[in-house]
């Protein structure tokens, strides 16, 4: 049982929440077309634990969202975590971003597809099944008619993320479903980062780093 702070900034949903065993306290988020996040996360770090009644010295562990995403959105995000681990002594936990997306859908039947904006047709994915078991690691990958076949042709497939109307555009598949421009948010991190918590599952602080996937490279 713990009080977490959840910080969710891999894309432009800067997005802050406090959770108490695992149930959200509070929630801020800004989605805006711009990155907000350098301008706004420490001030809804400060709303989200006012509102919630409580200070930075109640907080148990800092859950942050580890990428793939944007660079600087991750970066701000980890670095903030790390800041306040490091001055308050407590636990990093850190949760895939791709994971986060997924728990959007749970209560559906079938398999579930993460997808985030990258450039070009490419984003980052990662593919699951509905009791969020991963399926498929998280890639890097071009987006093509074929993308996700072997899937969409045993069972319905729910796409979600910023990156779905790509696919949208070339998919034409009678088992697709999307869910278009919804993003990760800290809302979806308090039942994960309790999950964590209460496995000892933390990061080391001083080595951590966002997961870029940068081994990606396009000619």
């Amino acid at each position: 049982m713990a009080i977490i702070l959840c910080l969710e900034t891999a894309t432009t949903n800067c997005s802050v929440g406090i959770a108490k065993d695992g149930r959200l306290l509070s929630l801020k988020e800004d989605n805006s077309k711009n990155y907000s996040h350098a301008e706004k996360l420490h001030l809804f770090i400060n709303e989200a634990l006012e509102e919630a009644k409580i200070t930075k010295n109640d907080l148990d562990a800092i859950a942050v969202s580890k990428g793939p995403g944007s660079y600087t959105g991750l970066r701000i995000g980890v670095s903030a975590a790390k800041g306040l681990c490091f001055s308050l002594d407590i636990p990093l936990i850190s949760i895939p971003t791709l994971d986060l997306l997924s728990h959007k859908l749970k209560g559906k039947t079938g398999i579930f597809v993460s997808m985030l904006d990258a450039r070009r047709m490419e984003v980052y994915s990662a593919v699951y099944d509905s009791k969020m078991k991963q399926l498929r690691d998280t890639e890097a990958q071009i987006l093509d008619e074929n993308s996700f076949a072997e899937y969409l042709e045993t069972s319905q497939v729910h796409f979600i993320g910023n990156g779905v109307e790509k696919f949208e555009e070339i998919c034409q598949h009678k088992n697709a479903v999307f869910y278009k421009q919804k993003f990760p948010s800290a809302k979806e991190m308090a039942t994960l980062a309790e999950y964590k918590h209460q496995k000892s599952d933390t990061e080391d602080v001083a080595y951590f780093e966002p997961y870029y996937l940068k081994d990606f490279i396009i000619g």
